[in-house]
């Protein structure tokens, strides 16, 4: 069984991925680093949280082989539903659960991150993120891509938010999509790792860096914050956010 851990950029995604992999190794599952080595996966799953890239059938069917041959492990992506991804869900094959964040504050972490990351010199997927506008249309991309997982019933919608604030429920949702056993020590020894509190640590592949609800608010001018209301303003307001 393949596992598709898939968010939003700098919505909590690494941590979601990282809480994910970790519950299905501690049920019995397989560490998704291994599989890329075993399997020779290292030119379809990438960086330190295997991330696939796209979804497309090239890349699906590499991953499919060791899931055939009895392996379960996660994945990660920040891509769009396909077809044929859409296809293993519905077969069986693969389940996915998706992370989202309002976009406003998903905006400004990938804003700060590139920035960030070009003054030292090490320019990564958000340094070209030089002006507001760019970063809202990078942004716009994205809530494109949140609506097309969200608008998928049998996928699990995490909301990264209730994620911070109610832990605990919203982890019990996710070992029940999982249909692991939450009573497990190993698995609570899991749980207690990835609490939000924990998770600030500098824990590999977590990627927090402040994750504060909000905080554009701050951040962002009245007039910047007016624009991403016309951009996102429906998506917003299906997803509960104060405009």
């Amino acid at each position: 069984m393949i596992i598709l851990s898939v968010g939003m950029p700098r919505a909590g995604s690494g941590w979601y991925y990282n809480l994910t992999h970790d519950l299905i190794t501690a049920a019995g599952g397989q560490d998704a680093r291994q599989i890329r080595q075993n399997y020779r996966l290292q030119g379809i799953l990438t960086e330190v949280n295997c991330n696939i890239g796209v979804l497309s059938a090239r890349r699906l069917f590499a991953v499919l082989v060791p899931s055939i041959l009895g392996n379960t492990f996660v994945i990660k992506a920040h891509a769009a539903p396909t077809s044929f991804g859409m296809l293993l869900i519905r077969l069986g094959w693969m389940r996915a659960a998706y992370i989202y964040r309002d976009p406003r504050d998903a905006l400004l972490s990938a804003w700060e991150n590139g920035q960030r990351a070009g003054e030292r010199g090490a320019p990564n997927a958000f340094s070209h993120l030089t002006d507001f506008q760019t970063a809202k249309n990078f942004m716009n991309h994205y809530v494109a891509i949140s609506e097309a997982w969200l608008n998928v019933s049998s996928v699990l919608h995490t909301k990264y938010e209730d994620l911070l604030t109610d832990y605990d429920t919203e982890v019990d949702h996710l070992m029940e999509f999982l249909r692991v056993d939450n009573q497990n020590q190993a698995m609570l020894k899991v749980v207690e790792k990835y609490r939000p509190e924990q998770a600030r640590a500098e824990q590999k592949g977590i990627h927090f860096s402040k994750g504060k609800i909000g905080r554009f608010r701050q951040k962002l001018t009245n007039e910047q914050q007016a624009q991403l209301v016309d951009a996102f303003g429906d998506y917003l307001q299906k997803r509960g956010y104060e405009l």
